[in-house]
């Protein structure tokens, strides 16, 4: 990929989980866990919402936690190594060196050009295209290999998600880039 191509991909979103410990007692981590809240009627999970890196971390009573909300690679670890600190502070039983694993980097790309959705799935012929502009305004791309989604809009700005490291994202630009080439 071109340096100005790397320039315009940016990150967005990182999702990474992972399992903490056996089991997380939830009740007790809004007093024992500053700034976490758990209303076990809303959502099964308590919510933590870190500032250095901030993120946010979903923590459930079987010790799977979801951290997101990060905007690099290298926050990842920062943020699930400070996340356990405060846990093990909090009363939480951590496992030694939690393992906790990127599950979805979700990423924004300008094509620089406007695009046309109703050319885009007809000359696709529908194949890895779905496009409801009642249901939503973009068109959904799902590339198989990488298994990348990419909504594309009017304006020419993507979204690329699903992938679990920027090499997979990168690769699934280069070949939807491919496509909308046999596009015009």
């Amino acid at each position: 990929m071109k340096q100005e191509e790397d320039e315009s991909l940016q990150i967005v979103n990182i999702v990474a989980s992972g399992t903490l410990a056996d089991s997380i007692d939830l009740g007790i981590l809004p007093d024992t866990l500053p700034g976490c809240t758990f209303n076990a009627k809303r959502f099964p999970g308590a919510i933590f919402r870190m500032q250095d890196p901030k993120c946010v971390a979903l923590i459930f009573s079987t010790g799977k936690i979801v951290l997101t909300g990060f905007h690099s690679l290298e926050d990842v670890p920062v943020g699930l190594e400070r996340f356990v600190n405060m846990s093990k502070k909090a009363g939480i039983s951590c496992y030694p060196g939690p393992k906790v694993d990127i599950t979805n980097i979700v990423c924004s790309y300008s094509l620089g050009y406007q695009c046309n959705l109703n050319r885009i799935v007809t000359t696709l012929q529908y194949e890895h295209v779905e496009y409801e502009p009642e249901q939503f305004p973009g068109l959904v791309y799902r590339i198989p290999d990488p298994k990348i989604v990419v909504l594309i809009f009017t304006s020419g700005n993507i979204i690329l998600t699903g992938g679990k490291n920027m090499e997979s994202i990168k690769r699934g630009l280069i070949f939807f880039k491919e496509v909308m080439e046999t596009v015009g």
